[in-house]
């Protein structure tokens, strides 16, 4: 059967059920059938400690001891000025007295850029601690005698687990980590299937990074470093993004970021860095100065089942590439390391002795993720605002997959990267353009993502969504009111909807996803003067995940009738393993006409019940 209510605006919601899956030993629940040794990415290439720089006095703030976010990572410096209300850590595993201060790099960086974001950006910090609980030890290593998939379940069960959790209502945590040993190729991971596991079992968002591959790779256009630093913007753009398609089967993603059910996060070449610190980066050379993509050093996807991976971009700094040598007609460059230039400004261990606390510069995957799950974090506390009990009511899986569908809803393919890559990669011709999507998708997922656009509310923009449950080989329709400022004007407008949920798995099958759903395209889209997006993945590529998104765009004149309403279809496809009836699938769905300021009111004005508050 399907039980489904869509929420608009203030809308009321209803309750709907995940079944649990029985609880198992770490390896039982990731099918792991031999040792892994494993060592996390984008950990001495990911912070620049030499270009520390002090901090400037803080005022203290207050925080709820609350946490719905946790991290897994490296020891943080927990006295941090910037970290010491901020984070709550746990050390589960006896990390913290054998790690020397001025090793606790990586798990201070994540920390911070989570709680403040990047501090050449001022924002306000989260008003709830994070939740930490050390995996790295020593020089951020992960420790030599123990499993990391079996850290990572125990530290989720302490959490989560039946007895006695310590932070039970974390439904966010991020894996700024990666096994750089074990690229994907085909072959889900046994750290992947243990987030899949945990992820449906308790409702749990992950978001991972992809992984940064630091190599060095050759540059045919360009024969010596002179010409590579001297091309415009656009030839220089052009010339990376030829020399990593040409090797991007040794760029592929790192484990665990193939996983299904949590989303994985690549570097968006975007920071904040104050003109006047830009010099101190021009001893290396920006290869994307004026296009908006993945960075140089960002995995590439795609993922399980050609599933679209990364899902979406973060920003990551601006990674620039250090000319390593050159000679028979080409140059060899690899990614360098952040700088005060080019990076993202994050609270360190202190430099010198006596120092309280520092800032030093990081970029890369693992920022980006730890950016996405700072952004998840804000997105719930934008929905514990407005609809308080309503929303903090709903069960941790349902909150999950809404922030994962909010996530990736604002992405989009930037059209200047689409069309480069699409020109630049092809295939040409009739019935190519599947491929050439599938070309820009393996380096910017669903899109960029403007961390500031998932949570802002703009007048002439109106967002639904929806929680429910859906059976096997049933569908629904969520009746979306369409409002009457979008009729009879021919100017720019779009429609997207995005579906999101966690689904149970079937390790050892080839049919690994237990629950596979998708959007319907409405049937009466194009009388609204919309057609489905050019800049997109394809149809077919969007439906081997757990999230899909779809936009339709236009500038003709939309048709709109009195209290008009467009019926969304959610289908939900046969089962191939076990019947699973219980779901929780979430709809998202988005009208927009820049510049009409009565849209939002309108649609509020029809939807929105009279006795909630304002």
């Amino acid at each position: 059967m399907a039980d489904i209510a869509y929420h608009a605006i203030l809308a009321r919601l209803p309750v709907a059920a995940i079944r649990p899956i029985v609880d198992r030993s770490a390896a039982s629940l990731a099918g792991i059938e031999q040792v892994m040794y494993i060592r996390p990415q984008s950990v001495v290439s990911g912070i620049n400690v030499a270009d520390t720089v002090p901090l400037a006095p803080i005022a203290p703030q207050a925080v709820v001891n609350d946490p719905i976010l946790a991290v897994l990572d490296g020891v943080p410096v927990v006295g941090h000025p910037l970290l010491r209300q901020h984070v709550s850590v746990e050390d589960l595993f006896g990390l913290e007295p054998n790690t020397l201060v001025a090793q606790r790099v990586h798990g201070s960086a994540m920390a911070s850029l989570i709680v403040h974001g990047d501090r050449n950006r001022p924002e306000a910090p989260l008003p709830r601690q994070i939740h930490f609980i050390p995996v790295l030890g020593a020089a951020d290593r992960f420790p030599p005698d123990r499993l990391i998939v079996d850290l990572i379940y125990q530290a989720v069960l302490r959490m989560r687990g039946p007895a006695d959790p310590s932070a039970p209502h974390v439904i966010i945590i991020n894996i700024s980590l990666g096994n750089a040993r074990r690229p994907f190729h085909g072959h889900l991971s046994p750290w992947a299937r243990l987030l899949d596991r945990l992820a449906y079992q308790f409702g749990i968002l992950f978001l991972v990074s992809a992984g940064n591959v630091t190599d060095e790779f050759p540059m045919r256009a360009f024969p010596t470093s002179l010409e590579f630093e001297n091309a415009q913007d656009d030839a220089r753009a052009r010339a990376v993004v030829r020399a990593l398609a040409d090797i991007q089967a040794d760029r592929r993603l790192l484990s665990p970021a193939e996983t299904v059910n949590g989303l994985t996060i690549g570097a968006r070449n975007v920071d904040w860095v104050p003109q006047a610190d830009r010099p101190h980066a021009r001893a290396n050379i920006n290869p994307f100065p004026a296009l908006d993509t993945s960075n140089p050093s960002s995995a590439l996807g795609p993922g399980f089942a050609d599933a679209v991976k990364p899902d979406i971009l973060m920003p990551g700094a601006r990674e620039h590439l250090r000319v390593m040598r050159s000679g028979g007609g080409e140059i060899v460059v690899a990614p360098a390391r952040a700088s005060r230039g080019a990076g993202l400004k994050v609270a360190a261990p202190p430099a010198l002795a006596g120092v309280e606390g520092a800032e030093a510069y990081t970029n890369g995957t693992s920022a980006a993720a730890a950016l996405a799950s700072r952004t998840a974090h804000r997105i719930h506390d934008a929905l514990e605002q407005e609809y308080g009990q309503e929303f903090l009511q709903l069960s941790n899986a349902q909150r999950a997959v809404l922030i994962k569908a909010l996530l990736v809803h604002p992405a989009r393919w930037p059209d200047s990267t689409a069309s480069l890559v699409r020109d630049l990669l092809g295939p040409f011709g009739r019935g190519q353009a599947p491929r050439q999507k599938d070309n820009i998708r393996r380096f910017i997922g669903y899109g960029a993502l403007d961390p500031e656009d998932t949570v802002a509310c703009a007048a002439d923009r109106a967002t639904f969504w929806a929680v429910g449950s859906l059976g096997d080989e049933r569908s629904l329709d969520i009746t979306v009111p369409i409002p009457a400022a979008i009729g009879g004007r021919a100017q720019p407008h779009y429609i997207a909807a995005t579906l999101a949920w966690l689904t149970p798995v079937l390790p050892g099958r080839k049919a690994y996803r237990a629950v596979r759903m998708k959007i319907l395209d409405p049937a009466d889209i194009e009388g609204l003067g919309v057609a489905a997006h050019g800049n997109q993945p394809d149809g077919n590529q969007i439906n081997r995940g757990t999230v899909c998104t779809r936009c339709w765009s236009g500038d003709r004149a939309a048709v709109v009738t009195a209290n008009m309403v467009l019926p969304l279809r959610i289908q939900r496809e046969p089962s191939t393993g076990e019947n699973i009836d219980e779901l929780v699938p979430l709809g998202l769905f988005t009208i927009s006409m820049p510049g009409q300021i009565a849209l939002y009111d309108e649609v509020r004005a029809r939807v929105r019940p009279a006795a909630v508050r304002p």
